[in-house]
């Protein structure tokens, strides 16, 4: 997983994979089959761990402190961790919508990431936190969407700053006034 979250798919080589796992090539074969199957079960094995960390993060008593929690956690990493940035964002980029097995588990883990949004937003608007007359699903797709801005951003260099800036912004355009 880690080669190919710095590499992406194409810039990994079989040698790379090998060196990493410390294996041989026939070990590699027999176990994963392919190139591709390896990466399957990496960008599996990431996104679970990543969706599986941002959930933990919306455990929070406040709404508002669970979905700040979520966008800060890129924010609050090394910077080792930022600069390799997102393995599913990257898969994005890479694969575009040209890879229905890569869609398949992006889209299975964004839905996931969605929906738990869209019930911290309904409780937090029932909790008299959030604007009453959002549309839920619409505000949780805009916190995922401003949560994979935020992962490019550090990738790309953005100060601790900066990020915290941008999630502060995101929350306050829920929070009810």
């Amino acid at each position: 997983m880690e080669v190919f979250w710095k590499k992406g798919f194409e810039a990994t080589s079989t040698d790379d994979l090998l060196a990493g796992m410390g294996i041989g090539r026939q070990s590699m074969y027999d176990t994963f089959g392919d190139k591709r199957q390896l990466y399957l079960e990496a960008l599996q094995l990431y996104v679970s761990d990543s969706i599986g960390n941002l959930l933990l993060c919306m455990r929070a008593e406040s709404s508002l402190q669970a979905i700040r929690g979520v966008l800060l956690q890129i924010a609050t990493g090394s910077a080792e961790h930022q600069a390799k940035g997102c393995m599913g964002v990257s898969a994005v980029s890479e694969f575009g919508q040209l890879d229905e097995d890569v869609n398949r588990i992006l889209a299975s883990s964004g839905m996931l990431l969605e929906s738990t949004l869209e019930r911290v937003i309904t409780d937090g608007q029932q909790k008299g936190e959030i604007k009453p007359l959002l549309q839920p699903r619409v505000a949780a797709k805009f916190i995922a969407s401003t949560l994979l801005g935020l992962k490019v951003s550090a990738k790309g260099g953005a100060s601790q700053q900066d990020l915290f800036a941008v999630a502060d912004f995101a929350l306050e355009s829920l929070k009810n006034a």
